[in-house]
């Protein structure tokens, strides 16, 4: 009977224990199960939803992030000789929100550093902001302290960024042409805005994939510490010509103390731009500090009447159109009337019986206007056209005027007579000098233009400029009977003070009075006097155009601005190593000239040049030499070098500038 129960219990242990090992596999399945799913949901959370977020903070680990900025292309002279260039600097902002110590503790240390008032720290540090600028594209002797200051007090809100600042080391030269460039590293005036596009800097993002300690590895092992170099630009001006224009301009300047005033330098073969000028004008370094009228590059912009100066436009205009000729004999009466109003000249005198050469030498009003009313309206205005006027050169500036002529189908006898003496039109300074590239390069016109290349950071040619003639307005027979005239106007008429010794120059003076641009008419006792010309006839090489405006006292172009002409061609002429008919007679016949051995020039890394003796040397051995060695030529007189400053043996830093004084033949 026992054992009979034993057995019964020993089967309901064995059940009871089965249960409970089902009971708690069921418990641990469940734990697992639901552990699982947990894992699961996370898991679908994990990569579904918070995907972008975990990976982001994966890249962080491994990536870093650098930004890369590439300067601002620089701007040559056709000499490699630097115009405007730009460098790296850092900018320095805060973040209010940041900063662990009150705006008046913030304005109180920084203030000295940044040399402004605290009270405007103040309202800086005040704004409900987490990003105000301090000071941008700092000098580095300021961000230095600024850096000083913020890691001597451990200050948070406060850092630095990277920017470019533009530099012009001629300061003034040049600078209506170049232009400036805004804060941003934008163009905003000159060739600075027209070539944005091209020389702009850039700002990239580079990012680079590290080890644990920061490493970059793989590709990125072989990733560039600095971006790319931008285009480089090179001008046809030649910042020695500029510098003799400038010269000569501003000494006209100060002694007629003209209102303003502009000088243009041209190749008449090329139309390269060698020098253009204007004043008043101001310091790109600081161009903040400058007048709105000071950013004008009137050579481009402004219109004038150009008076007498354009006689020789008519002159070569009948000729070609076969309405007066060289030979006839005209008598001058002294008035010459249309629509009931008198056209008459400058002294109000007679000149009796004149041919054309007399016309242009004197400048005579009333032949002008004759040889105007036998050509006609339409005549005039359509050679004009082809000589330029009337439209842009197409120039590589900005605000460029076209000029105003006639409506030939609407021109009275008044008007037809009125133009043909240089009044009742408009030009910009611009468009005279093309029009005489005509008159100087057998009857072909080339168009002005300031580019010479473009290049691609590895030296490559991105754009190279070729000269142009856009128009052939008159043919070689009839330009060169025009030059001939004109420098007859230099040597025997009212250009007189325009001769250059040693060349033969052909030019034509002006006087006209000012346009009042607001009411109309002209304005009383203001006058506008020019001179334009080129040389040497024989074989021109430089287009020279003077404008003063509104001069005191004195205001005819044949006594104030034929002489800025003569001043500046001289030095030209002497630089460009063109012979006087002097050395063409003496070199007559050939004579072989030892060559010169020429000093060795510096290393081009080097800051500092030590100068030769130039002794004996030529203006153009000279100018070559020091151009080479990146420096400044202001060469006094003409002939062989007799004496320079400093002397030779001294030691001067690139950029400053030599002075050689020059003598005999």
């Amino acid at each position: 009977m026992r054992r009979i129960i034993d057995k019964k219990m020993l089967a309901r242990c064995r059940i009871r224990g089965k249960r409970i090992i089902r009971s708690r596999l069921s418990v641990l399945m469940s734990v697992f199960l639901i552990t699982g799913g947990i894992l699961a949901l996370r898991l679908t959370y994990v990569q579904g939803v918070s995907h972008n977020r975990y990976m982001e903070m994966g890249k962080n680990q491994i990536e870093e992030t650098q930004i890369l900025y590439s300067p601002r292309g620089t701007i040559y002279d056709r000499n490699g000789n630097k115009l405007a260039f730009s460098v790296q600097l850092k900018s320095l902002y805060a973040d209010p929100k940041m900063m662990e110590i009150s705006p008046q503790q913030a304005a109180k240390l920084f203030a000295p550093v940044l040399k402004v008032p605290e009270a405007d720290l103040v309202k800086k540090f005040s704004k409900d902001t987490h990003f105000v600028w301090l000071e941008r594209v700092m000098d580095p002797e300021d961000c230095k302290a600024a850096e000083q200051l913020i890691d001597q007090h451990h200050l948070k809100g406060f850092g630095f960024i990277d920017e470019s600042r533009r530099y012009y080391p001629n300061d003034e030269m040049l600078v209506n042409v170049l232009g400036f460039v805004g804060r941003d590293d934008k163009g905003l005036d000159g060739l600075e805005m027209s070539l944005d596009k091209e020389i702009r800097g850039s700002k990239d993002k580079q990012i680079l994939i590290t080890d644990i300690r920061g490493v970059p590895i793989l590709r990125s092992s072989m990733a560039p510490y600095m971006a790319p170099k931008g285009k480089s630009v090179y001008l046809t001006i030649d910042q020695n010509i500029q510098y003799f224009a400038e010269r000569a301009l501003d000494r006209a300047m100060g002694t007629t103390q003209a209102q303003s005033g502009l000088i243009i330098v041209m190749d008449p073969k090329t139309g390269a731009i060698l020098a253009m000028a204007s004043r008043p004008t101001y310091d790109p370094n600081n161009f903040n500090k400058a007048e709105p009228a000071q950013f004008r590059n009137k050579a481009v912009v402004d219109i004038y009447e150009p008076g007498s100066t354009f006689k020789p436009i008519v002159a070569a205009t009948a000729l070609s159109a076969g309405t007066y000729d060289t030979t006839r004999v005209w008598h001058d009466p002294g008035a010459i009337w249309a629509n009931g109003h008198a056209v008459r000249n400058w002294d109000k005198q007679s000149y009796g019986d004149v041919r054309l050469v007399d016309i242009l030498k004197f400048s005579i009003n009333t032949g002008f206007a004759h040889i105007g009313l036998l050509t006609g309206g339409e005549t005039l205005t359509s050679y004009a056209k082809a000589f330029g006027f009337g439209k842009p050169t197409g120039i590589e500036l900005p605000g460029e005027g076209a000029g105003i002529l006639f409506n030939p189908k609407k021109m009275r006898p008044l008007d037809v007579a009125t133009m043909s003496i240089g009044q009742s039109i408009a030009v910009t300074p611009l468009q005279m000098v093309q029009a005489y590239s005509a008159l100087a390069n057998d009857g072909k016109m080339v168009k002005p233009h300031l580019m010479s290349s473009i290049k691609n950071a590895d030296g490559t040619d991105y754009y190279v400029a070729k000269p142009q003639i856009v128009s052939n307005p008159v043919d070689k027979k009839v330009a060169d009977q025009v030059k001939d005239m004109m420098e007859k106007e230099i040597s025997e008429g009212g250009g007189l003070k325009a001769q250059v010794p040693g060349y033969h120059m052909g030019g034509k003076t002006g006087t006209a009075q000012k346009l009042d641009t607001v009411h109309g008419g002209y304005l009383p006792n203001q006058y506008i006097a020019s001179f334009c010309g080129f040389g040497p006839v024989e074989d021109p090489k430089a287009i020279c155009l003077v404008v003063l405006d509104s001069p005191r006292g004195t205001y005819y172009g044949g006594q104030i601005a034929a002489p800025v002409f003569s001043e500046a061609m001289g030095q030209i002429m002497r630089y460009l190593g063109v012979p006087t008919y002097e050395d063409k007679a003496i070199h007559a016949v050939p004579v072989t000239e030892p060559a010169r051995e020429m000093p060795e020039l510096p290393s081009p890394n080097a800051d500092t040049v030590v100068l030769p003796g130039f002794y004996g040397w030529s203006i153009r051995d000279t100018g070559a030499w020091l151009n080479k060695a990146g420096l400044r030529f202001r060469p006094e007189g003409s002939g062989f070098a007799i004496s320079q400053s400093p002397g030779p043996g001294s030691t001067v830093k690139r950029g400053e500038t030599v002075t050689v004084t020059f003598k005999g033949h």
